[in-house]
């Protein structure tokens, strides 16, 4: 059974290499890879055993290469479009920032946020995740890479669980990575646009009342001051 779901992750991981959902191939890579790692050291034949580990040598390569690739979208790429918003400022929802390069062509996002700790900055990730839905038509892979919560009795956790189970009915996979040393706060598209914004996900301030405008349409939403800067490199367009 093991080796069955070694086999099936690591062919779709090649798959989805093949047409380019990177972010998704290097998941599957590294969720086979474990799985056959378990495989080997449970097997007993030396030539059966051999041969996981010349196996598990070639998908560690290419895995290596498909997150060296990944990380390359971050650095690469020319100034596209800078926005400087001040201090209270509104007119600056996600539609505002990202609409212009949201399209039928994204099948991949990457979130680096480092907060989303809080009961706003996830309902900040949700709503990112509505807007992505709506108007990226193919989209079917979004991860999250950020900082896990170790003081909210993983309050965090399963906010996350209910979102993927969201995202799955409409056939999108979310998953979730920790990192305890990241800073960086950027949203990385695979038509070739990487979005930095200097708070991240979370430069609205909060509504002054429930009944204002601003407390559901966030067009309306004050903002901290912050910088958005955009960066296109065609070579990371998987479109």
């Amino acid at each position: 059974m093991a080796q069955m779901m070694a086999v099936t992750l690591l062919t779709r991981a090649i798959e989805y290499d093949v047409v380019g959902r990177k972010l998704e191939a290097l998941k599957l890579y590294e969720d086979g890879i474990e799985a056959l790692l378990k495989d080997s050291k449970a097997e007993t034949d030396p030539k059966k055993k051999q041969h996981y580990q010349t196996k598990i040598l070639e998908y560690m390569n290419r895995a290596e290469q498909v997150k060296e690739l990944v990380t390359r979208w971050k650095s690469n790429g020319v100034i596209s479009d800078k926005i400087h918003i001040v201090e209270g400022a509104t007119g600056y929802s996600y539609s505002r920032i990202f609409g212009k390069y949201f399209n039928d062509g994204i099948r991949e996002i990457l979130i680096e946020e480092p907060y989303v700790r809080d009961h706003y900055q996830i309902c900040n990730v949700v709503m990112f995740c509505e807007l992505s839905v709506s108007s990226c038509r193919n989209v079917k892979y979004i991860q999250l890479l950020t900082v896990k919560d170790s003081k909210n009795n993983d309050e965090q956790g399963r906010a996350f669980e209910t979102l993927k189970e969201s995202l799955q009915k409409q056939a999108v996979k979310f998953v979730v990575e920790y990192s305890e040393h990241m800073h960086d706060r950027q949203v990385i598209l695979s038509n070739g646009y990487v979005v930095k914004i200097g708070r991240g996900l979370n430069y609205f301030k909060p509504s002054p009342s429930r009944y204002c405008l601003g407390a559901f349409n966030f067009h309306f939403r004050e903002c901290r001051e912050t910088n958005v800067d955009v960066f296109y490199c065609p070579e990371n367009n998987k479109s």
